[in-house]
């Protein structure tokens, strides 16, 4: 009778289903590791620009020159100040029809911002439908093997 109980010993003893299952595990384990670490990388640059555009609105400054200079970054701007060049630039287009009320600037404002907030939102949840997949059926896959 062998007793050698190590870690290599059983995973070479195995059965080629048990073999496959665990490098489905394997697989899995790497991929949600990667995208955990994307989330807190995301995250994290999300919070730090939410801080900063904060930090910029509330400081008292003419909201057309941080509009001007949100707009004319190169990059793509998310978070916050996405949202808030989305509604101002809808702003400035209805403000500038002669024929709208004032609630309609403003509802047409805020319709470009909830339509701007819900993208962030997603581009924010995107892959946490795999995560919670691979940790709601990792257990049975595991069981299986």
């Amino acid at each position: 009778m062998n007793t050698d109980l190590s870690i290599l010993t059983l995973i070479m003893d195995a059965s080629i289903i048990v073999k496959a299952v665990m490098l489905l595990l394997l697989g899995a384990s790497i991929s949600s590791w990667a995208v955990i670490i994307e989330k807190s990388k995301l995250l994290k640059q999300s919070i730090d620009a939410a801080d900063d555009f904060e930090a910029e609105f509330w400081s008292g400054g003419d909201l057309y020159t941080m509009y001007k200079n949100i707009s004319d970054s190169d990059d793509d701007q998310l978070g916050m100040a996405g949202i808030f060049e989305h509604g101002f630039r809808e702003f400035g287009r209805l403000k500038d029809q002669s024929i709208i009320s004032a609630e309609q600037i403003v509802e047409g404002s805020r319709r470009s911002m909830r339509v701007a907030q819900l993208r962030e939102v997603d581009r924010l949840e995107n892959h946490l439908a795999f995560l919670a997949t691979v940790g709601s059926t990792s257990p049975y896959i595991g069981l299986f093997g």
